[in-house]
């Protein structure tokens, strides 16, 4: 675990409870469901928003927002470095950081598994402030539920995001033109792998963490200084950096050209995709993002990525191409060339 999380967590003792697992009776909207919440669900995330305690939140938008919804059913919630609460917040917040988005709101609603321990719970809400402090974004409502034991898997999360978007910002899939380059900010895999290494019956000796993290910051220092040069960001989550790409060569009725040998992935990673029969192209990512930036701006835009946080291993990996309209084509590293599709079926499911 990284410094900052055992610190957070070393900080955020959990409160003495006279009860130690969730029960239908915390679902049901009454006096076991205030318990708790005033357990230390209101304390961990006090601000000013949360301590009406209304059924909503009244917030300020000021000129263009961005607004975005996720849900998250990970399999296993507890996984390298990592848990379900840190990667809900970071997924909403990414989703925001995509559109060009800083940001502001985040409502948190949890279906939680009659069962699930309190201490279980109370290392996902430690993660959840964690993130959301790192990413300077505010939980301002949310919702609790309980459902019966067997009809849930102890955890799920939905988080909803509002921010306003970047000044600079311009991002747009009609803004993707011939010759633009494309740019991964970090290594392919490491989430999905991750998540593998801890399943059942699928365990092996690794020291893969998940690359969960919040990309806002970073998003926002590259629009600073390359404002509506950056065309398009997204997220290879689900389906991975094949089935994006593959997205976006359709929608925008452009080819896409990406070469094997500039594609960052560990090498412990692609010796576990070799292991499980896995292609790195399609497993899910939780913390890179692929930019489409004119080719002017390209190398500066690299090496502006170099210096930031988890994007150590920025590559150059594509172009846009007038040829093979609505199709990505690999060239391998001894040189030959196939197209890439998107995922079919689920590879990891429950990945996130």
């Amino acid at each position: 675990m990284n410094e900052a999380k055992l610190k957070m967590q070393l900080s955020c003792p959990m409160p003495k409870l006279d009860f130690d697992i969730i029960t239908l009776g915390h679902g049901s909207g009454g006096l076991l469901t205030n318990r708790l919440l005033d357990s230390g669900v209101f304390n961990l995330f006090k601000n000013e928003y949360l301590d009406k305690r209304h059924d909503g939140a009244f917030v300020n938008l000021e000129g263009p927002s961005a607004f975005t919804t996720d849900s998250f059913v990970i399999s296993p919630i507890f996984f390298p470095d990592s848990n379900i609460g840190e990667l809900a917040v970071n997924g909403t917040v990414n989703d925001l950081a995509m559109c060009g988005a800083i940001p502001q709101y985040l409502s948190l609603s949890f279906i939680i598994e009659e069962g699930l321990s309190m201490e279980e719970f109370w290392k996902i809400l430690v993660a959840i402030k964690f993130a959301s402090e790192k990413a300077e974004i505010q939980i301002v409502t949310g919702d609790t539920k309980v459902v019966e034991r067997g009809k849930g898997d102890k955890i799920f999360i939905n988080t909803t995001g509002i921010g306003k978007i970047h000044p600079k910002a311009n991002i747009d899939l009609s803004r993707v033109e011939i010759g633009d380059k494309i740019i991964v900010s970090d290594n392919l895999a490491t989430h999905g792998i991750a998540i593998m290494s801890v399943r059942e019956g699928l365990e092996f000796e690794t020291d893969i963490l998940s690359d969960t993290r919040n990309l806002n910051h970073n998003v926002s220092a590259l629009l600073d200084e390359f404002g509506d040069e950056i065309h398009l960001l997204r997220d290879p989550t689900r389906g991975g950096l094949a089935t994006v790409l593959t997205e976006i060569a359709r929608d925008a009725k452009l080819g896409i050209d990406i070469f094997q040998e500039q594609i960052p992935i560990e090498e412990q990673v692609a010796g576990a995709c070799e292991l499980l029969g896995l292609d790195p192209l399609y497993v899910a990512n939780e913390g890179i993002f692929i930019s489409i930036v004119n080719p002017e701006i390209a190398d500066n835009y690299l090496q502006k990525l170099h210096s930031l946080e988890g994007s150590t291993h920025a590559s150059i990996i594509g172009e846009i191409v007038k040829e093979h309209t609505g199709q990505v084509v690999l060239t391998s590293s001894i040189g030959g060339k196939r197209v890439v599709n998107m995922l079919v079926g689920e590879q990891l499911p429950r990945i996130c």
